[in-house]
């Protein structure tokens, strides 16, 4: 029995994002794209939520049950509690900060996507950070951080530590640091501390690369 042709979706997503020169030209490009099939069984895409020209951007897993609903990136139970940990430190998606996921569409029942869901979203999340481009780039979870850093250290390995992320259309890498999924945290809030520590480190780095934060820490 022949194997089926392999897909050409990583390859036509990489084209549809590397032809995008802003933000909304890739939007409407992954809104056309229909070579995910999570896409199928999703009720919208979801693409992004804050400030375009953000000095921060937070990049996440996939979309869930109330981000499918709305159509934005965290913003069931543990967006609210991103929100929370963000605002401790004076950042928030109205003035400061850019969100995305790795994955632009519910996987049904919240399964992990499979490789080939994967390799048809990583072309479009790569655009977004590299039209982005802010200066410190945060990894929630050890799914975004493994994909976006092509490493394969667990998150507890990676949390809290001062980071590159270079892709192919940037000059120079983006400083990038890995912080604990508040999913996770809600799951197991005894590892709020290390969620702590890891908020502290990010605060003193943002200050440092100048970027402007409000009340907070």
């Amino acid at each position: 029995m022949s194997r089926p042709p392999p897909s050409t979706a990583p390859d036509d997503a990489r084209k549809l994002a590397d032809a995008a020169s802003t933000l909304a030209e890739l939007r409407a490009a992954l809104e056309d794209f229909e070579g995910c099939t999570l896409k199928k069984t999703a009720r919208q895409t979801v693409f992004s939520d804050g400030v375009e020209d953000a000095p921060v951007m937070v990049v996440g897993e996939a979309p869930g049950r109330d981000e499918d609903a709305e159509g934005r990136p965290f913003v069931g139970r543990s967006g609210q509690l991103l929100d929370r940990m963000l605002d401790s430190i004076g950042l928030n998606r109205q003035s400061n900060v850019f969100i995305s996921n790795v994955i632009f569409w519910r996987p049904p029942g919240n399964r992990p996507p499979t490789q080939g869901e994967i390799a048809a979203c990583v072309p479009f999340i790569e655009r977004a950070v590299t039209l982005v481009r802010p200066k410190l780039l945060i990894l929630a979870g050890g799914f975004a951080a493994q994909t976006l850093l092509k490493r394969d250290d667990g998150v507890m390995r990676l949390r809290g530590k001062r980071l590159t992320c270079g892709l192919p259309a940037l000059t120079e890498p983006l400083h990038a640091m890995v912080m604990l999924h508040p999913a996770y945290l809600l799951r197991r809030p005894q590892d709020k501390r290390l969620a702590w520590a890891d908020l502290l480190a990010f605060a003193a780095w943002a200050d440092e690369v100048g970027i402007q934060r409000g009340p907070g820490l």
